[in-house]
């Protein structure tokens, strides 16, 4: 059974069990559907409010089979017979498109969560139209890999093709929350992609880019520009799901909405938030205690909170049991799996374990710069410095410029510069760091460290008062205690932060 279903579900009085194939009338009488026809229905029910278009129910239903449209009439039919739905306000035709569900919000089954279509790219110039549907394609798959994001299927949104309809409206008849359309333009052998997110709500814009490329390789370029693509909206899609959470009212929020409210909170890495997140997703495993997405931010607050508390045993053992949850035997969400696995590599120091775990998540979806970044982190920490600069820079190359946790990957080529004694690099991207985020409180300490490896006394003692600024808390003699170093690593870093202490 589709895991985001319940076991039964109770349409126009009658109730179906999605567990033994049948339909109970209201006086408990029992109506028995050819397995095909239950089939469809079971498809509708898990797309509810939302168009599906023939195609889509014809591959759901008979996986590619060769079958005539009379076959899935004969479905609807027998389907509408079922729930004695005479005026077909249940089930809904959409003419020449296909057959919607209807079912009040609160009872709907369709995905409560992010979701969106992709529209056919418009074309111009010299491309093929074989490129630019196999870019969508592409993309759907790309998306489809992002946890907690409802893709819409191919056969469904490319029944707009063509089309002059209200953004709206077709966000309403497939039942997403956002809309991906674009257009591609070829010239010689150049090729530009626009791209906009469209709020299906509204019709406004979220987030529109422009991408470019030389065709040399047709499927290796479109390869990269997916990736490109995808690794751009991942971040513009949570933003987006983040300020529609601010506007719910709070006695409305449920699990993903608590965890939205906490990401914020989460992605600054400020101590003051940290408190407030963890309350927000505490409040969200409540609701949902198998949320991984929820579980990964915990374990990783847990793990800062230890850092910066003064290493209480407390807050060591809940990030590890959130990250154990995360990296169960039924992990399968790649950002949940890698805080996870990250988490564990700096409270244990088994590098190898979180680095392999990280290799998972990106066969699961390798354009997050999220994974990428906090895999730069995990390398670079424990000297893996040819990885930790592959990563680093593929997760700047994926992620925006406004994205929260671009943090990450300049923090790892900080720590590898200076695993490697490459000191001014070191410096530079732990410049950058603190740029990106100057609540982050460790790259002040890369760059006092830096200095000194320079023989800059002065710029290292401006760097450490830096760090005092923002962790006023902060002792070499804590720092020396933490375990998320090797420790011939640590002692170096440790030793250059006596001499700043000595010189400021």
């Amino acid at each position: 059974m589709h895991a985001s279903l319940p076991r039964k579900v109770v349409l126009n009085g009658f109730e179906v069990d999605l567990e033994g194939d049948l339909v109970r009338r209201p006086d408990g009488g029992a109506s028995l559907m050819r397995p095909q026809s239950f089939a469809a229905l079971r498809y509708l029910i898990s797309n509810a409010n939302r168009l599906v278009s023939k195609a889509e129910l014809h591959e759901a239903v008979w996986r590619g089979a060769a079958v005539t449209d009379d076959s899935l009439v004969q479905c609807i039919h027998a389907i509408r017979q079922a729930l004695a739905d005479h005026d077909r306000s249940l089930l809904q035709t959409v003419s020449r498109r296909g057959y919607r569900l209807n079912l009040p919000e609160d009872r709907a089954t369709a995905p409560g969560r992010s979701s969106i279509a992709v529209l056919p790219f418009a074309m111009a110039g010299e491309v093929e139209s074989s490129f630019v549907d196999g870019l969508a394609e592409e993309v759907i798959t790309g998306l489809s890999r992002l946890p907690g994001l409802f893709v819409i299927a191919r056969n469904s949104s490319f029944a707009y093709r063509g089309q002059s309809i209200d953004l709206r409206r077709i966000a309403s008849e497939l039942g997403v929350r956002y809309l991906l359309d674009g257009s591609v333009r070829r010239v010689g052998r150049k090729l530009r992609i626009n791209a906009h997110l469209i709020d299906g709500g509204s019709a406004v814009e979220i987030w529109a880019g422009r991408f470019e490329g030389t065709v040399e390789d047709v499927f290796e370029l479109q390869d990269e520009l997916t990736e490109r693509l995808v690794g751009v909206l991942e971040p513009s899609l949570r933003r987006a799901e983040i300020d529609r959470a601010r506007r719910k009212a709070p006695g409305r929020l449920d699990a993903y909405d608590l965890y939205l409210r906490a990401v914020p909170l989460v992605l600054t890495n400020k101590a003051g938030g940290t408190d407030e997140a963890l309350r927000l997703l505490q409040d969200a495993l409540a609701l949902d205690p198998g949320f991984l997405p929820a579980h990964g931010y915990a374990a990783w607050l847990h793990e800062q909170r230890y850092f910066r508390g003064g290493l209480d045993p407390a807050d060591r053992a809940a990030a590890l049991a959130h990250s154990d949850v995360v990296l169960g035997v039924n992990a399968d969400d790649p950002q949940a799996m890698s805080f996870g696995a990250f988490v564990r590599s700096m409270l244990t120091g088994d590098y190898d374990a979180a680095l392999a775990v990280f290799d998972r998540a990106l066969a699961i979806n390798a354009s997050s710069a999220l994974v990428y970044g906090l895999s730069a982190m995990a390398a670079a920490h424990c000297g893996r410095d040819e990885r930790a600069v592959e990563h680093a820079r593929k997760a700047l190359r994926l992620s925006p410029l406004d994205d929260p946790l671009r943090y990450h990957p300049f923090c790892a080529l900080a720590v590898a510069g200076l695993f490697a004694g490459r000191f001014e690099e070191a410096a530079a991207y732990a410049r950058l760091t603190i740029q990106a985020n100057p609540a982050f409180s460790v790259p002040y300490a890369y760059l006092a460290v830096a200095h000194v490896k320079l023989g800059e006394p002065d710029a290292a003692a401006i760097a450490m008062r830096g760090l005092l600024d923002v962790d006023p808390g902060f002792t070499v003699e804590g720092f020396a205690k933490t375990d998320r170093y090797p420790r011939k690593f640590l002692h170096r870093l440790v030793a250059a932060l006596a001499e700043v202490e000595v010189a400021r």
